[in-house]
């Protein structure tokens, strides 16, 4: 179980950043009254699916302790 949770954080660890930056880097940005608007286009999916294997692993751990 302990074992399962180390490999599930890892990948949920990166998972979360590359998806997370490249749906931060998929963002149009433009001018409205003098303000800079971003408006993002990017497809959240995997970045939310990445934090719950991240929490699931963190969860196996915290059990796997007991």
């Amino acid at each position: 179980m302990k074992t399962s949770g180390i490999i599930l954080l890892i990948i949920g660890i990166v998972g979360t950043v590359i998806f997370g930056v490249q749906a931060l880097n998929n963002s149009e940005h433009f001018n409205l009254l003098g303000i800079n608007v971003a408006v993002s286009s990017a497809n959240w999916t995997p970045v939310i699916i990445s934090a719950v294997v991240l929490i699931i692993g963190i969860i196996l751990i915290i059990g796997g302790k007991k």
